[in-house]
């Protein structure tokens, strides 16, 4: 079946007419300093396979428009699911009222609509397998890994898809669309041996079709990852407590540099000057050789966008650079006010929500150390390939976070398997901690989604190996 292009699907296909639109839109956005009308259509799907049957299948259909107005720093925005004319008057009507006795700047950023290349297919992924036979790959999944080890008691395995149809019309005509599909395949195994209960999990996605993944040369991988870490995990003793080097492994464990770096390099928290790195532009942040990126332009990962949801293209944003912070993340909204350029980061979660800067694919790049080298370097640390959840403050730049999987590293040599490993410490302390960095840059396998003040939106995380000395492990023994 062949997409239909946005304009298509918003224009002819539903109650909207193209020009009444954009004279709407011109309508109320007179006189304000910014603005867009943001149209959506979405499809989604979910289905999950647990403990030997199909517990859960949904899918749904989300359309609506959001209608924003900016007026120096207030915001008027107006949304409805309702795609018609009609609720377009009255939103625009509410929009409007954020110019009550104001006059608007008109200083307006260029939009660079126009420059923006395909990172994916338009395809719809939610289309090109039949229901039975993503049912068929989730239980196959469950007899795989209960084949596999008898300690197997538990296994979870769901599908997610999505197919995101966007359009943004700005005032004088200006218009882009994107068509956004994303899928994401999720593995979980309890395993139990003389009473002991552990879980581990693996997943994995992006913005391609479900053939990219539920092939059995794919999704087999996802599933010994998952096996083996739970049973790391039966032999796992608990971790050690105090202040030790730490290794994390390449890919995900760039949740850490995301959460505890990433957040307070976003605009919004340096406009209001609410973040640890306000006013540091030019100064040391990190250790030499730390280059952290963020890249919204890498075809068919999780994070990726061609277009953000204001409509400006996405780029390479170099926030720090060998160890020095370089910039912001920036929706247009803050870069005008802060008299930059946007850089493509603002995104929203759909279009009942007001965009805002938030990161794409947020990773640190190579260093000249090889991953061997790094774990060979430390005498009693503790390695730490894969993470679980974790907590920042913003303000103070303070995380917690939990490895799901970790080893201890003794005279050179990664050991035994511990549990328990909680770190614990403040994000701009901790870069300037990294004393070695790999060469084996990874991006995580696809599963990362950012929240942030009540929005979510598909990001991706990554990083080489690291050494970290003096982080602050969190664990049961002294």
């Amino acid at each position: 079946m062949t997409s239909p292009s946005a304009t298509d699907l918003f224009f002819n296909r539903m109650d909207l007419d193209a020009v009444a639109t954009q004279t709407a839109v011109n309508n109320a956005l007179m006189g304000l300093d910014d603005g867009e009308l943001f149209l959506e259509y979405r499809l989604s799907e979910s289905i999950a396979f647990d403990d030997g049957k199909l517990k859960n299948a949904s899918s749904h259909t989300t359309q609506g428009f959001g209608l924003r107005g900016v007026l120096g720093e207030s915001t008027g925005y107006a949304h409805s699911n309702e795609l018609s004319q009609a609720a377009l008057l009255r939103a625009a009507k509410t929009v409007k009222s954020v110019n009550a006795g104001q006059e608007g700047f008109n200083q307006t950023l260029p939009a660079r609509f126009g420059t923006n290349q395909a990172l994916y297919i338009a395809d719809n992924p939610l289309e090109q397998m039949a229901f039975i036979e993503k049912v068929n790959v989730l239980q196959a999944i469950d007899a795989y890994l209960r084949s596999r080890d008898p300690r197997v008691k538990q296994v979870s395995a769901s599908l997610a898809a999505s197919w995101q149809v966007v359009h943004i019309m700005r005032a004088g005509g200006e218009q882009t669309s994107d068509i956004r599909p994303l899928v994401r395949l999720n593995i979980s195994v309890v395993v139990e041996d003389n009473g002991r209960m552990e879980s581990g999990s693996s997943g994995v996605g992006g913005r391609t079709s479900y053939a990219q993944f539920l092939s059995d040369n794919h999704w087999h991988i996802q599933a010994h990852e998952a096996l083996n870490r739970a049973l790391t995990n039966l032999e796992a003793r608990p971790a050690p407590a105090g202040e030790l080097p730490v290794v994390l492994g390449p890919g995900w464990c760039g949740v850490l540099l995301h959460e505890a770096v990433g957040h307070g390099l976003e605009g919004d928290f340096n406009r209001k000057e609410t973040s640890t790195f306000t006013g540091r532009i030019g100064e040391r942040v990190a250790s030499k050789g730390v280059t952290v990126v963020d890249n919204g332009t890498i075809p068919h990962l999780r994070g990726s966008i061609s277009i953000d949801d204001e409509g400006t293209p996405p780029s390479e944003t170099i926030l720090i650079e060998d160890g020095i912070l370089k910039g912001y993340l920036q929706d247009r909204l803050n870069a005008r006010l802060m008299n930059v350029s946007p850089t493509g980061n603002g995104r929203r979660e759909s279009y009942a929500h007001t965009p805002m800067p938030r990161m794409t694919n947020t990773y640190m790049q190579n260093g000249t150390h090889d991953p061997a080298e790094i774990i060979a370097s430390v005498k009693n640390g503790i390695y730490a390939p894969y993470f679980g959840g974790g907590q920042v403050d913003i303000v103070s730049g303070k995380f917690v976070f939990s490895a799901t999987e970790a080893y201890m590293i003794e005279d050179g040599k990664i050991t035994s398997p511990i549990k328990g490993a909680t770190l614990i410490g403040n994000g701009p302390d901790v870069m300037q901690k990294i004393t070695m960095i790999g060469t084996d840059t990874a991006l995580d396998g696809g599963i990362g989604t950012c929240g942030k003040d009540g929005q979510s939106v598909p990001v991706g995380v990554g990083q080489p190996t690291l050494r970290i000395d003096g982080i602050t492990v969190g664990g049961t023994q002294v």
